[in-house]
This record gives C-alpha cells, structure tokens and sequence, in this order.
C-alpha cells in the first residue's frame, strides 16, 4: 500500500512538471498564455470535465467506468431546463435534474451489481436509451429562455472567479480528501483490487458498487445543471464526447483500467493536462480538428502506458 501512495504520488509530480514545462514552452510563443484571463478561460473550460472526473475517478478505482455521462448530462440539462420553462422554481428543478442523473446512476449501478451485466455494455446502452429520449422528448431542438436567476449559476463570479471554477474546485478537494482519507470511499481501492477478497472480508460489494454509479450520476447531473447554466440553454448535443476526455484524463492521471489505483488529484491533472495540449494546438494555430485526434491518440497512450506499466498478476 505504501508502494502504491508513493507511486501516484510521483505520478502526480510527474504530471505537475510536465504542465509546467508544456505551460512554459506555450508561453513562449505566445504572450496571452500565461496572463489571469486566459488561465481563467482555461480552467472555466475544464469546470465541467472536472466535476465528471471525480466520479469517474471513484468508479475506475473500483474496476468500473461509465460510458454514459455524457448523455446523462445532457438530459439532466434539459430536465431541468424544461421544469424551468414551466415555471418550476431554480432550486426545485434543479433538485429534479440531480435526482434524474441520479435515478441513471442507480440504474446502471443495479444492472451491472445484480444483473451481472459488465459495466462496458451496460453504460454504453443506457447512453444510447438516455440520449434517445432526450432526443424523443426535446425533438431535437434547444431549450431555451432560462431564468436570469439561473443562468447566474453558471455566469456569475467571486471575486473574478466564474462559479463553475469554484464549484469544480471544491468538489475536487473534498473528492480527493474523501478518496484518500474515508474508509467508506477507501473500500474501492479493494474492491477495483481483488473483488472477490473484497466480498470476503465484508466489504458489501454491490451496494459500494450501486452507490458509485450513483455518484457519477449525481455528479454528471451537476455538471449539466451548470453547463446549461453557462450557456443560457440546454442542447441536445451536450456532452457529446465527454466520456472519451473524462476516461483518457483520469487514465493521465494514474488510474488503471483494471482498478485498485488512481486519486482525483491526478485525474484533475489529467485534465488540465489535456485542456493545455489544446490550448497549445489553439494559440499556435492548428486547424481545430486535430483536437480529436490528439485525444484519441493521448487516450491510445494512456491506455499502452497503463497496460505496460502495471505489474502482472494485480487483479484476480
């Protein structure tokens, strides 16, 4: 156990040097990198990215993943854009847009804890179901003419500071904190160890693993609430791709495939990582649909790198 702290540790450290120095090299080329409003648009980009990895980061520590989220975002988005267009008061819908993402959590969670179905087909369903009913539902047009009130949520700001950098980084330090000090949410690092031990020595794990898939839910539905806060309007298209940047972030970050490792911390560097390779390919003027490109060949590396490094014989 000590091996493995030490382990993401330098990880962490690793990832941090790497920022610096790509920051730096940016930097060079161009004098609006390194300036407050640009590190502001920066970190404003990868709000929403951030508050997903949390849950994604839990859920790979405990051997799962969730292909859903995206779509998940989306609908809660709409949801609560709807109950607002009806006249539904700020506070209770978004209360309803939390409880929708998490009603898909727990949805996925029941499937893949009791049914048995493996955690890839089932999310990858639910993102197809999910996603089609929003489509069925909203037919395919945008929600909008939101409340002033709302729209704050994800326009206003502290001190300079947007709320959705805020609400990214509370939830980052309290999910870091939980991960690596509570002993319920330390269970998972078990769990994504050895299943069966786990089972064996009274860990509950169906209920650990209901509850996680829970948790990205409710934490998808929060970024849904803010994104279409941010944007004065729920779209359809929203999250579209975001499980792709949220798995490859948090696979950056340390976190295995086959579960048992990783921290939020380093799936915030994960992302922020990413967020600055594009930032780059913007400020020097590459044609932006290399961006894909570059997420799915980073996401390809994560995946050798993990594969390459982690010792045989881990996971039974």
């Amino acid at each position: 156990m000590i091996k493995i702290k030490q382990l993401t540790q330098f990880r962490e450290f690793i990832l941090v040097a790497i920022i610096v120095l790509l920051g730096m090299g940016i930097a060079m080329r161009s004098d609006i990198f390194l300036t407050r409003d640009n590190l502001l648009v920066l970190l404003l980009g990868i709000a929403v990215e951030s508050i997903v990895a949390v849950g994604m980061t839990v859920l790979m520590v405990s051997g799962g993943f969730d292909l859903s989220v995206g779509s998940t975002m989306a609908m809660t988005g709409a949801v609560a854009a709807y109950c607002l267009a009806a006249g539904v008061p700020v506070p209770l819908a978004i209360v309803i847009a939390l409880a929708v993402g998490v009603a898909i959590g727990v949805a996925n969670g029941m499937i893949i804890a009791y049914v048995g179905i493996n955690p890839f087909i089932t999310t990858l369903s639910m993102m197809s179901i999910v996603r089609g009913i929003l489509l069925v539902i909203t037919k395919g047009t945008n929600i909008t003419g939101l409340p002033e009130s709302f729209k704050v949520i994800g326009k206003g700001n502290l001190f300079g500071v947007q709320y959705p950098i805020i609400i990214a980084a509370v939830l980052l330090v309290v999910g870091d904190i939980a991960l690596r000090k509570t002993r319920f949410l330390r269970q998972n690092y078990y769990l994504g160890g050895n299943e069966k031990a786990a089972r064996l020595s009274g860990i509950p794990v169906r209920a650990l693993k209901v509850f996680n898939y829970a948790l990205i839910g409710f934490l998808a539905a929060l970024a849904g609430v803010v994104m279409t806060a941010r944007l004065g309007s729920a779209s359809v298209t929203a999250g579209t791709g975001l499980e792709l940047k949220v798995i490859t972030a948090v696979i950056i970050g340390g976190a295995s495939l086959q579960g048992g490792e990783g921290t939020v911390l380093g799936s915030f560097l994960g992302v922020l990582l990413m967020a600055v390779l594009i930032s780059a390919l913007t400020l020097l003027n590459v044609d932006m649909y290399w961006n894909t490109l570059v997420i799915g060949a980073t996401l390809l590396l994560a995946v050798l790198i993990d594969k390459f490094t982690r010792p045989r014989g881990t996971r039974q």
